[in-house]
């Protein structure tokens, strides 16, 4: 009888080879005085024998799976070889290294796994497709970014694994992996605001320059643009835009920050932050429409929040001739990054005494103290919190309570710092953000 599995597998195992050779004869690999020894019919074959090879394997025949395997890969190397001596070819081994692989993701198909062939196939297509979209993409690399990046992976893929999964200490408040998990947290979200710096630019208006801002500190942008409206009245009503839009991404970053270490609480913490944010995204719609004709003379994104990954109430004094406090020398903010996890286990331990002792009154009260200073080590706690499901109404209102004491605090350092229109334009928009917060709070007490 048809084995119709069998057929499938075999059939998907010759279509990844028919694609790798569509590429390379599109590309002119396969063409020309310079042409390789395989095209769309060669690499279809071999698809079809890798996939043969992971049929024998499956019928306990290693010793035919090997032969034919083998002979393949022999084929491969003898056309590479002979294509290298011929007079004038690029040294260039791509398309046999791609054979190679097709053999492999045969094999894979030959053996039952289907999916996994095809994935691993249209991410070769796309590899050998898009080769100078690739190199562009490689030649704007400069060697702080790779150093990042390198730096990055190693934190993830070697540190992490290695650290222990288990609490320690009083209250079990200190987990390794999990503060590490915070250092990789804020350390990506300082890399994604250095390459959204990049990629948008430092000076496209007032209210994209706060919106920057705020992915890495809203108080701080406050209390910039609080002082350069006295000094530039003029920009008042953008600044004003911009402080907003800063306030709205906070309450996004927020909700992103606790659902990806507790997903639980997102049920929880969505109807206390969804409602602000739509009235903020509202208003960051206006400054983004009111702000397009007009150009900042001397802000950025630095300018605004002071060292890249700064705490909520951090600020530095940035300049361009400053370049210690120029955050695009360090993507990762690594040591600011482990400042962060430092204050993030302090306050857990803190947190998990107060509510041994005090109980929920004591987590709720110490939320707001917390949220007028640093709403990430705030996030970061509730969202350890919530882990137990008993405690994760409790967390979201905390959270809720501690966004809307930071709110207030803007409103107050506006007022004290900022211009007469400023000060009224940013009062009204926060205010309205922080009425419908506690209207919120009022009901999901």
């Amino acid at each position: 009888m048809l084995d119709l599995s069998l057929g499938f597998d075999l059939l998907v195992a010759a279509l990844v080879g028919l694609a790798v050779g569509l590429e390379r004869e599109w590309s002119g690999h396969a063409v020309g005085p310079d042409a390789r020894f395989a095209g769309l019919r060669t690499f279809t074959l071999l698809g079809a024998i890798g996939g043969f090879g992971g049929w024998f394997l499956r019928m306990e025949q290693p010793v035919a799976a090997a032969c034919l395997l083998a002979g393949a890969a022999l084929f491969i190397s003898v056309a590479y070889a002979a294509t290298m001596r011929r007079p004038g070819t690029t040294a260039d081994g791509t398309t046999e290294v791609s054979a190679i692989l097709v053999l492999a993701m045969g094999v894979a198909s030959g053996l039952g796994h289907r999916t996994i062939a095809s994935a691993a196939g249209s991410v070769v297509v796309v590899l050998l497709a898009e080769k100078l979209a690739l190199r562009r993409a490689l030649q704007r690399i400069d060697a702080t970014e790779l150093r990042a990046t390198l730096q990055f992976a190693v934190m993830a893929l070697v540190v992490l694994p290695l650290l222990p999964d288990r609490a320690f200490g009083p209250f079990n408040a200190f987990q390794p992996r999990q503060l590490w998990t915070v250092v990789l947290l804020f350390s990506a979200l300082n890399f994604a605001g250095y390459i959204a710096r990049r990629t948008i630019g430092e000076s496209r208006g007032l209210g994209i320059t706060g919106l920057l801002g705020g992915l890495v500190s809203s108080t701080a942008v406050t209390l910039n643009f609080s002082r350069r409206s006295r000094e530039e009245p003029s920009l008042a009503a953008p600044l004003a835009f911009g402080v907003a839009a800063a306030c709205t991404v906070l309450l996004l970053r927020v909700m992103v920050i606790a659902t990806a270490l507790q997903s639980t609480i997102f049920a929880e913490l969505l109807p206390l932050l969804a409602p602000s944010f739509a009235v903020g995204l509202v208003v960051l719609l206006v400054a983004l429409w009111r702000e397009r004709g007009i150009r900042p003379t001397s802000t950025s994104a630095e300018d605004a929040t002071g060292t890249v990954g700064a705490p909520e109430a951090a600020h530095h004094p940035v300049s361009p001739r400053n370049p210690r406090h120029n955050g695009l020398h360090n993507p990762l903010a690594l040591g600011i990054s482990i400042q962060m996890a430092v204050a993030f286990q302090l306050v857990l331990f803190v947190i998990a005494w107060v509510h041994a002792t005090v109980g929920d009154p004591g987590v709720l009260l110490s939320a707001g103290l917390l949220g007028l200073t640093d709403m990430d080590a705030l996030t970061l706690s509730m969202s350890r919190l919530a882990a137990d499901t008993n405690q994760t109404h409790v967390a979201a209102l905390a959270i809720g309570i501690g966004m809307l004491a930071n709110t207030l605090l803007k409103v107050s350092l506006a007022v004290v710092l900022g211009s007469a229109t400023y000060r009224w334009r940013v009062t009204v928009a926060l205010m309205v953000m922080a009425f419908t917060g506690a209207i919120m709070l009022w009901w999901r007490w």
